[in-house]
């Protein structure tokens, strides 16, 4: 793995020879506009025959010797990989960095929301190797619970089985453009409502050829606490041997009145259902200041909560491919992909910087007399979160949404994980 931050002055031409990598490569891997563009802060992912590197946390009773059978690796090796190290010296909790030929495995789950139904096919063919599951976003209900599909997705139901992905009916509580906490508590509260979804949940999963469910019902009123494990639990043994798949807001601790997180039970949902995704992104949110998407502390923070209540076996953490584009001061925001996000860097001229706290970048520029802040994630924030997959031991993640361009995510995973396929 090799990333290479661009500074002033340096063209592809001059990185090209350093790494020995073609430009035609390096545009390619990294979606670049062309050959000529580059700005000071880009970051770049390279090619290269190195060892994927895999974060290790010293446990108690840890040796080195033991690690580097574990790991397929020689001591030597670990011992380069970690300078300063003493191996006889390790202590409890201290992080180490081990190269290993052995991938990490996790399971992947993008979410895809019909459009161009070829635009959708190629996308789903193209990334085909680097998906255990996707999330059809195609599902709502009415407000006696009978579930019913917004957009015709068959095409892609029929695309992924053939592909060896698992496809999941995504269920949203959507009336209107937007996720409503009134929908959610209204058909939760009634057995008869919560009965006539988890049947025509069951009927169109089925019948459509889904692999599962995946649940994303946001905003639940806190007061349907547990009316949604008693939905989960039904559902679940409706489903049998299907996959239930359940997304949940992100939280550090319990708050049972609070109107977001409320009504996420934690422990009692991951005690139900085989999987839940807590959604780690939009930290910085539209309508907010500008912020990062998913700063990693935050995200950490989240991860060490959840596996209090969670199997980390059973969690996956979201993993953002987009970014805002918000106008300073009136926080108006404009959502747009990371490759975007990344090609109008280059196409404004603005010096990408870094923050080592969040590990995001951002930019800045001008629009006439607007200022404008861009957060988005790069190849550098796209390794750190892989980083607290491995050390936390987790399931793994989802993308939110694959339509979007990523293609340094896409390298990453090809070349350092293994995607496992029929999860569960």
């Amino acid at each position: 793995m090799a990333v290479h931050v661009v500074k002033k002055g340096e063209n592809l031409g001059t990185i090209s020879t350093m790494y020995g990598v073609s430009i035609q490569t390096i545009v390619e891997m990294n979606g670049l506009l062309s050959a000529n563009s580059l700005v000071p802060g880009l970051a770049l992912f390279l090619p290269d025959t190195l060892l994927p590197i895999r974060p290790f946390q010293i446990k108690a009773g840890d040796q080195i010797w033991q690690l580097a059978q574990q790991f397929n690796i020689d001591i030597p090796t670990i011992l380069t990989a970690n300078p300063g190290i003493d191996p006889k010296k390790l202590f409890i909790g201290q992080i180490i960095n081990i190269p290993s030929s052995l991938k990490l495995e996790i399971a992947t789950l993008g979410f895809l929301v019909p459009s161009s139904e070829s635009a959708n096919l190629a996308t789903i063919d193209n990334l085909a190797g680097q998906l255990t599951f996707l999330a059809v976003v195609a599902y709502s209900f009415t407000e006696e619970g009978f579930a019913f599909n917004v957009i015709e997705d068959a095409p892609l139901v029929s695309r992924c089985n053939q592909l060896n992905i698992t496809p999941l009916l995504m269920i949203r509580n959507i009336a209107g453009n937007d996720f409503s906490a009134e929908l959610a508590g209204r058909v939760l509260q009634n057995p008869t409502y919560r009965g006539n979804l988890i049947a025509s949940l069951v009927n169109l999963t089925r019948t459509r050829g889904f692999g599962g469910v995946s649940i994303d019902l946001e905003f639940i009123p806190p007061a349907q606490r547990h009316d949604f494990i008693s939905f989960l639990t039904d559902l679940k043994n409706a489903l049998g041997e299907l996959i239930l798949h359940v997304n949940v807001h992100a939280k550090t601790a319990d708050i049972p009145t609070n109107r977001i997180i409320g009504a996420y039970d934690y422990a009692s949902i991951g005690s139900v259902v085989d999987l839940v995704a807590v959604m780690t992104m939009d930290y910085g949110y539209p309508g907010g200041p500008p912020d990062p998407i998913a700063t990693i502390t935050w995200i950490e923070q989240v991860i060490r909560y959840s596996i209090t209540q969670i199997s980390p076996q059973k969690l996956q953490i979201a993993m953002p491919l987009y970014g805002y584009d918000k106008v300073v001061p009136t926080k108006a925001a404009h959502a747009l992909s990371v490759l975007a996000a990344q090609n109008m860097a280059i196409s404004t001229g603005s010096t990408i910087e870094f923050d080592n706290t969040a590990k995001s970048p951002w930019y800045r520029y001008w629009h006439g007399v607007e200022e404008h802040v861009v957060w988005f994630e790069d190849i550098r924030s796209f390794i750190e979160k892989y980083r607290l997959i491995d050390l936390y031991q987790l399931a793994g993640t989802t993308f939110w949404q694959i339509s979007l361009p990523a293609p340094q995510n896409w390298a990453y995973l090809n070349k350092n994980l293994q995607v496992v396929k029929n999860r569960i």
